[in-house]
């Protein structure tokens, strides 16, 4: 048994954080009878993402999120240590938009 205590902002159990999301994700859409889920990201600068994918590389205290885009928006992938999320939210997708967020297989 380990001792050590990870926290948010130090190298830790990223693959595991990733997947955890993506079953809290899965839970919560079933749990509310929704065949998809809007997940925002906040980042403690006060920037938001609608999210339309994670990724736990590149590790070492980082993780990767795919940002949801319109048609007309270049691809992004945003990269940054776990220590700067402020918030994760999830939610019922907005009418207005067709998409959902797709958990790490």
């Amino acid at each position: 048994m380990s001792t050590h205590v990870w926290t948010p902002g130090a190298a830790g159990p990223l693959d595991e954080f990733v997947s955890r999301l993506g079953r809290m994700v899965t839970a919560f859409t079933a749990d509310n009878e929704l065949e998809q889920a809007e997940v925002r990201i906040e980042l403690i600068d006060g920037s938001r993402y609608i999210v339309a994918r994670t990724s736990a590389e590149p590790g070492f205290g980082f993780f990767s999120f795919t940002p949801h885009r319109d048609e007309a928006d270049e691809p992004r992938c945003v990269i940054v240590p776990i220590g700067a999320v402020r918030s994760i939210e999830l939610s019922a997708p907005d009418p207005e938009r067709l998409f959902g967020f797709v958990p790490e297989s």
